[in-house]
């Protein structure tokens, strides 16, 4: 499956958007996003989810090092996760505590960022 990351910027987030499948082969090019963004000064990030269906443990990995990554440097990360089947996969990981999980980007915006 073809994959594709996005960046854009709205307001004080910046969002990566995810499309496809979040596995071994790709995991590390959103983490790369982030590392990067966090890298140029970018501290409050959305990971939307929107379009992915698959998560693999290297996706969720990826997706835990990168909220690792912005908190360390006292920035927020939220995850748009809206399928089902996903957000039981981060409920049975139990990282449903440890990620900030909503369902739409407009709800992940509405947010007000640590430190803003």
């Amino acid at each position: 499956m073809r994959s594709g990351i996005t960046i854009t910027h709205r307001g004080p987030w910046s969002v990566v958007a995810f499309d496809g499948d979040l596995d071994l082969a790709t995991g590390p090019g959103l983490r790369q996003a982030v590392v990067g963004l966090v890298a140029d000064g970018e501290l409050h990030v959305v990971v939307d989810l929107t379009m992915t269906d698959f998560v693999d443990s290297v996706g969720l990995g990826m997706l835990v090092a990168a909220t690792k990554r912005v908190r360390t440097h006292d920035g927020t990360l939220v995850v748009v996760c809206p399928e089902a089947r996903l957000r039981r996969l981060f409920a049975v990981t139990r990282l449903d505590r440890a990620l900030t999980l909503v369902d739409t980007l407009d709800e992940a915006l509405a947010l007000a960022p640590e430190g803003i």
